[in-house]
C-alpha cells in the first residue's frame, strides 16, 4: 500500500514538474473561459474544436487540455451573466438572477470574485469526490431508471415556484411557455410531428442555445436601445476599493452554502443527461430555503451567486465520474470527451483505473490544476472585465448582436437558428416588458423533454400503471421533495405578502 501511494505521488510530481503540461493546461483553461464568457460559444464547442489539435499529443496532455476547456467553459459563463445579464452558458442562467443586480449596484468586482471562488470550491469538492469514491458513486447513478429521471425532472420544475416568489403566476406561465417550446418537433416515442407547421427545420425542435440567446441577449439589447435614458452602472472606482478576492472570514461564513451547493452539483453531474442547468437551479433553491436573508435573493445576493457557481462547477467533476468509471457521459461536454478517449485508444470503464493508473492519476492532477488556473485567471482578469461596465450598453449593442447571430448559427451551423433567436428575442422582449421572468422558460425548455419522455417510458414499462412512480424509493423521495418545495414556496410567498400589507 505504501509503495502504491509513493508511486502515485511520483506520477503527480512528474506531471506538475512538466512545464509543457502546465502551460498547455493554462492555455486550455483560458480558452475555455473565453468560450464560456461569449454567448453561444460553449464548453462543448471548445472541446470539439480542440480535439483535432490533440491527435499528436501525449494522452495525458491531450485529455487534460480538454478537461481544462471544460472547467474554464463552465466557469466562464458567469462573466457575461454578471456584467451583461446574458448567460454565457446555459448553466449560468441562475447566476444572472443575483449577479446582474450586484453589477448594477456597483458590486461587479465582488460578484465576479465570489463567482470565481465558488467555481473553484465546486470544482475542488467534486474533484475530491471524483478521486475518492468515483466507482461507488457511479454504481449508485446506475440505479436511476425512467421513473427516477421523471421524478428528478418534476423536482427541477417545482423550483419555478421558488425563484419566482414575487409573481408565482407569471413564473408558472413562463414555465408553461418553456414546456410548450420543448414539445415542438418529432414525438420522441411514436414519431409524430408536433407544432412544426410544415417546416423541416422545426422537426429537430427548438435548440437550447438559440433559445437561450433569444430570451436573454436580444431582450437586453432591445431594452438598451429603447430606453430614453442611457443606463450607466454605478461603478466609478469601486473595483479598486472592493476586495476582489473574498476574505477567509467571509468564505468561512459561507462554508455550508459552498459545500452543500458543490455536493448538489456533483451528485447531479454524475447522473447522465442531468447537467449543470439542473444542478445550479437545485442548489439555488436550497440556498434560498436555508438562508437567513432569503428576501435578498434575486436582488443581488452573494449567497445566490455562490450556490449557482459552486453547483455548476461541481457538475464538472461529477460528470467525469460515470464517464471514467462506466464509459457513460454525464453531459454534452463529457460526451465529446468520451469520443476523445476512444480516438486516443482508451476505453473508459471499471478497468480504466487498474489498467492505466498513470493516466488516471495524470488526469486527476491536471483536472485540479485546471480548477486552480480557472480561479487565478478570473481573479487577475476581473479588473479588465469590469471595464466593460463603463461602456454604455447601447454602444455594445452592435457587437452583442453579431455575437448573438454567430452563437446561434455556430451550434448547429443552421441559418434557421438565427431566425429562431430573433423571433424568440422579440417575444422575450415583450415578456420582459410585461415583467415575466426568463429563467422558468429556459428551465421548462431544458427539463420538458426529459419529463415527457421518461414519464412515457415509465408507463410503457409498467403497462400504464402510474403506481410505478410510488413504488421505487428514489422516485418517491423526489416526488415528496417536489410537494414540499411547492408548499414551502407558497408559505413564503404568503408570509411576504402579509409583511407588505
Amino acid at each position: 500500500m505504501e509503495f502504491q501511494l509513493f508511486s502515485y505521488l511520483t506520477m503527480v510530481i512528474d506531471v506538475l514538474l512538466n512545464p509543457v503540461y502546465v502551460l498547455s493546461i493554462f492555455s486550455a483553461t483560458f480558452m475555455g473561459l473565453i468560450f464560456g464568457a461569449l454567448p453561444g460559444l460553449t464548453a462543448t464547442m471548445g472541446i470539439a474544436l480542440l480535439l483535432p489539435v490533440t491527435f499528436t499529443l501525449p494522452k495525458v496532455q491531450a485529455l487534460g487540455m480538454m478537461i481544462g476547456v471544460y472547467v474554464g467553459g463552465i466557469a466562464g459563463g458567469a462573466i457575461s451573466a454578471i456584467l451583461l445579464n446574458i448567460p454565457g452558458t446555459p448553466s449560468a442562467v441562475v447566476t444572472t438572477l443575483d449577479g446582474y443586480p450586484m453589477a448594477k449596484k456597483g458590486q461587479a468586482s465582488q460578484a465576479l470574485g465570489w463567482a470565481a471562488t465558488a467555481s473553484f470550491f465546486g470544482g475542488f469538492i467534486s474533484w475530491v469526490i471524483l478521486v475518492s469514491v468515483a466507482p461507488q458513486l457511479a454504481k449508485f447513478a446506475l440505479r436511476f431508471g425512467p421513473p427516477e429521471y421523471a421524478a428528478l425532472a418534476l423536482f427541477g420544475l417545482t423550483i419555478i415556484a421558488s425563484i419566482t416568489a414575487e409573481s408565482m403566476l407569471k413564473g408558472i406561465i413562463s414555465g408553461l411557455i418553456g414546456l410548450w417550446l420543448a414539445i415542438i418537433g418529432i414525438d420522441p416515442m411514436i414519431g409524430n410531428l408536433r407544432f412544426t407547421f410544415g417546416s423541416i427545420n422545426l422537426m429537430g425542435g427548438i435548440g437550447i442555445m438559440p433559445a437561450l440567446i433569444g430570451f436573454f441577449a436580444i431582450p437586453q439589447i432591445l431594452l438598451s436601445l429603447t430606453q430614453k435614458k442611457v443606463e450607466m452602472f454605478n461603478i466609478k472606482e469601486k473595483g479598486k476599493t472592493l476586495k476582489i478576492i473574498p476574505s477567509l472570514t467571509s468564505v468561512w461564513n459561507n462554508k455550508i452554502n459552498l459545500i452543500r451547493s458543490s455536493i448538489i452539483g456533483t451528485f447531479v453531474g454524475m447522473i447522465p443527461a442531468a447537467g449543470g442547468n439542473i444542478g445550479s437551479f437545485l442548489a439555488y433553491d436550497q440556498a434560498k430555503r436555508f438562508s437567513k436573508k432569503s428576501e435578498q435573493f434575486g436582488k443581488g445576493s452573494i449567497e445566490g451567486i455562490i450556490a449557482s457557481e459552486a453547483a455548476n462547477n461541481g457538475v464538472t467533476g461529477g460528470a467525469l465520474i460515470p464517464l471514467l468509471s462506466l464509459g457513460i457521459p454525464g453531459d454534452s461536454p463529457t460526451a465529446v470527451l468520451l469520443g476523445a478517449l476512444m480516438i486516443h485508444g482508451l476505453q473508459p470503464g471499471p478497468q480504466f483505473f487498474t489498467k492505466t493508473p498513470e493516466l488516471a492519476v495524470g488526469l486527476f492532477t491536471l483536472a485540479l490544476l485546471a480548477n486552480i488556473f480557472m480561479m487565478l485567471i478570473q481573479y487577475y482578469g476581473i479588473g479588465i472585465f469590469v471595464q466593460i461596465l463603463k461602456i454604455p450598453l447601447h454602444f455594445l449593442a452592435p457587437l452583442l448582436v453579431v455575437l448573438s447571430v454567430i452563437g446561434s448559427y455556430a451550434m448547429r451551423n443552421s441559418f434557421f437558428d438565427i431566425w429562431v433567436t430573433l423571433i424568440l428575442g422579440l417575444f422575450g422582449y415583450l415578456l420582459v416588458r410585461g415583467k415575466f421572468p426568463m429563467a422558468p422558460i429556459v428551465l421548462g425548455l431544458v427539463l420538458g423533454p426529459m419529463l415527457e419522455s421518461q414519464i412515457r417510458r415509465s408507463l410503457i414499462i409498467s403497462g400504464g400503471d402510474w403506481s410505478i412512480f410510488f413504488t421505487r424509493t428514489i422516485s418517491v423521495i423526489l416526488i415528496l421533495l417536489s410537494i414540499l418545495v411547492i408548499f414551502a414556496s407558497l408559505k413564503i410567498t404568503n408570509r411576504e405578502k402579509e409583511k407588505t400589507k
